[in-house]
């Protein structure tokens, strides 16, 4: 498998980013990897060099690049309560929807403009942050992207005017939904108004509950890291883009 650090050109800057596709030559399905809030480590290095290994071209980009490069330093992990919510604010805020969109929009013309991908349809995954970023995408790229995915994603529902349950109508990709236990982000009145504004969307989704699994349980370099339902819901999202990337 190729690994291969890149830079992107965006319109606030530079976001460093890594890109694996199969060995060998060749174009394969292309897929936006967006990171959590933590940014490119060796944990979601390896989630999407493992998620390339099935055939795909995998994009990763530092969503968080008008705030720092990556490795964003210093470590989430490694700061008191105060400072973490601190820094979180400081590397969230800047993503508003408009740049969400806007940002997402030319990370997928980077990645098909990228001679490993196929030009064609593209897939989108999100997690914990990210998880609307994923949505997002779907609704400012609907001529591209087919299958979209967040997991453990917070805020999808909110009562702000750039709710991502709003972008809704514009999507036409198929959704899945992974929603964390107990996850005050994404708590379960949020998770049922959720999945009653996908009802009514009438397009084809799947949105459901991890038992017993808590916020950012798919990463491995979490505290509550659960790997079983780790590996579970990466044979969801297997199944989400061998389903409509390989039609």
């Amino acid at each position: 498998m190729a690994e291969r650090e890149i830079e992107i050109p965006m319109q606030e800057g530079t976001s460093e980013s890594v890109l694996y596709h199969p060995d060998g030559n060749g174009n394969w399905p292309g897929i936006l990897y967006l990171t959590d809030i933590g940014g490119i480590r060796a944990a979601n290095r390896e989630s999407a060099a493992r998620l390339s290994k099935q055939g795909y071209a995998v994009l990763m980009p530092n969503i968080f690049y008008r705030t720092g490069r990556a490795p964003l330093q210093p470590s989430l992990r490694t700061l008191e309560p105060e400072a973490m919510k601190m820094r979180m604010a400081a590397l969230s805020t800047p993503l508003t929807p408009e740049a969400m969109e806007r940002d997402s929009s030319t990370y997928i013309d980077f990645l098909l403009s990228q001679a490993c991908s196929r030009k064609g349809p593209v897939g989108v995954v999100g997690y914990c942050f990210s998880g609307k970023m994923a949505t997002y995408a779907a609704a400012k790229r609907p001529d591209k992207v087919v299958a979209a995915a967040s997991f453990h994603g917070g805020g999808l529902f909110t009562d702000a005017p750039a709710s991502p349950h709003l972008t809704l109508p514009r999507i036409k990709a198929r959704l899945y939904f992974a929603h964390a236990t107990k996850d005050r982000s994404m708590p379960e009145e949020a998770i049922a108004h959720f999945e009653q504004a996908l009802k009514g969307w009438g397009g084809e989704y799947e949105s459901e509950t991890y038992k017993d699994a808590f916020h950012s349980w798919t990463s491995s370099d979490s505290p509550v890291y659960n790997e079983p339902q780790a590996e579970r819901a990466f044979r969801k999202l297997l199944e989400l883009f061998e389903q409509t990337l390989h039609s």
